[in-house]
């Protein structure tokens, strides 16, 4: 924990008999690489059907003008990066992307908010932007930063499926991304949600300069969590000009795959979630990353506000790999 006083004395950590240590996964870690996929896709087998992958989309419902200070987005209202602040979508239009969306194949309808948390003019809002995505027989998610604990039991009351909030990286390397919050802040939004009863989706971004212990204690950490997240979105950095790390030099692609199958290893029955990044992988980097355990994309032209691969894309890479979407009933 950083050192931020967590005045709920809430407990953050697993079971002791479900605590996987750093050094135990830092060695699944440095494992042969084809050992290394061979674990983690016979895990994959035996928790999933090895080829079906859940399709999500997102949609930024209020964009730019975050007081936050995270080095990495396009959004921070610190950064020179060119985008304009918006004000918070119309509800029916919402919905309206929403039943596109699932046309289009998708199971699950994400939202986002580039917000440091939600004020409570606005909740009204997103409460009615849950249930009318829910109407429509998808799984919504939503990640709007902070919440507190009568604003996730708001939520829940909802019918919110999942909430995103992403750790991004490990405790150490935490205040060299952002300032405005900690890595405990961080934590008790997620205990918020989990206590109020709805699932939790929380990954992290890999190649802001981080380490690959760095990777490693990031993974653990979520693993260790008293339930293990449902959802773990694994992003490559798209380094946004004017961004503090618009200049960040790429990751390592076969770095990138053995996070992929360190999160499968260490938490089974999640979806990992291959996210941000993908218009810069190439269709092989993305077929080991499924082989290694991915099982969930976000499909679309645009993600937030970074480009994504396009649907025609997604769907021929699909054809030559043999993939099939994933019904709501096996993504539950």
């Amino acid at each position: 924990m950083s050192d931020r006083s967590v005045s709920d004395n809430k407990d953050y950590s697993a079971p002791d008999d479900r605590r996987v240590s750093i050094a135990e996964a830092r060695k699944i870690y440095n494992l042969p690489f084809n050992d290394l996929l061979f674990q983690a896709h016979t895990i994959h087998r035996a928790h999933f059907d090895p080829n079906a992958v859940q399709l999500s989309r997102l949609l930024s419902i209020k964009t730019g003008g975050c007081p936050e200070d995270c080095g990495y987005c396009s959004q921070s209202a610190h950064y020179p990066t060119g985008l304009k602040a918006s004000r918070l979508m119309e509800v029916e239009k919402v919905i309206a992307e929403a039943r596109k969306a699932r046309e289009g194949g998708a199971t699950r309808y994400c939202m986002g908010a580039a917000w440091r948390s939600p004020k409570v003019r606005d909740m009204d809002m997103i409460v009615a932007m849950v249930e009318g995505v829910r109407s429509l027989g998808m799984e919504t998610c939503m990640t709007l930063g902070m919440l507190s604990p009568d604003q996730a039991c708001r939520l829940a009351d909802a019918g919110l499926d999942y909430y995103n909030h992403n750790i991004d990286t490990s405790e150490r390397f935490y205040s060299e991304i952002i300032t405005t919050r900690s890595f405990a802040d961080r934590l008790e939004t997620l205990a918020n949600v989990r206590e109020a009863g709805i699932k939790v989706c929380a990954g992290g971004i890999l190649g802001m300069g981080e380490t690959s212990d760095d990777q490693v204690a990031m993974l653990v950490t979520l693993a260790n969590l008293p339930v293990p997240p449902e959802s773990v979105p694994i992003n490559m950095l798209i380094p946004i000009p004017g961004s503090r790390l618009g200049d960040a030099a790429p990751i390592d692609p076969i770095d990138f795959v053995r996070a992929i199958a360190l999160a499968r290893i260490l938490m089974p029955q999640t979806h990992v979630r291959l996210s941000a990044g993908r218009t810069e992988m190439s269709d092989e980097m993305q077929a080991l990353c499924f082989f290694a355990g991915a099982n969930s994309i976000f499909v679309g032209d645009t993600l937030l506000t970074a480009d994504n691969p396009g649907e025609d894309h997604d769907a021929g890479l699909f054809r030559r790999l043999g993939l099939k979407p994933m019904t709501l009933d096996a993504a539950e």
